[in-house]
């Protein structure tokens, strides 16, 4: 069974910084895509960051030059790291693994950018 378990978010200040992180277990040890959304209140999930099984990644419109998705392929953990928040950066982020097209995700970890 996949267990995907995301950590790290929290109250930060406009201008701040904090690092999410994300654990995969239970999806053997083939390396796969794993990669970041998030919701905000009243919105849509929308796509923050991707890594793909090369190393590959892709960012948001709204988070390229903030973000960064960093993995760790014998952890299986994948982290991203957040500077310069902004308050439109607020809502909760989601991590995900793809197992050969099957999206698992986790609970989610809310983040608040507010002063």
């Amino acid at each position: 069974q996949v267990h995907v378990v995301e950590s790290g978010g929290g109250l930060v200040q406009p201008g701040g910084s904090l690092t999410l992180s994300c654990a995969a277990s239970g999806s053997g040890s083939s390396i796969q895509p794993m990669g970041w959304y998030r919701q905000a209140p009243g919105k849509g999930r929308e796509l923050v960051a991707t890594k793909s099984v090369r190393g590959s990644t892709n960012y948001g419109n709204s988070v390229k030059g903030r973000f960064t998705i960093s993995r760790d392929n014998a952890k299986n953990t994948v982290d991203l790291q957040m500077n310069s928040l902004k308050p439109e950066d607020t809502g909760v982020y989601y991590c995900y693994i793809n197992l050969f097209g099957n999206l698992f995700w986790g609970q989610g970890t809310q983040v608040t950018v507010s002063s």
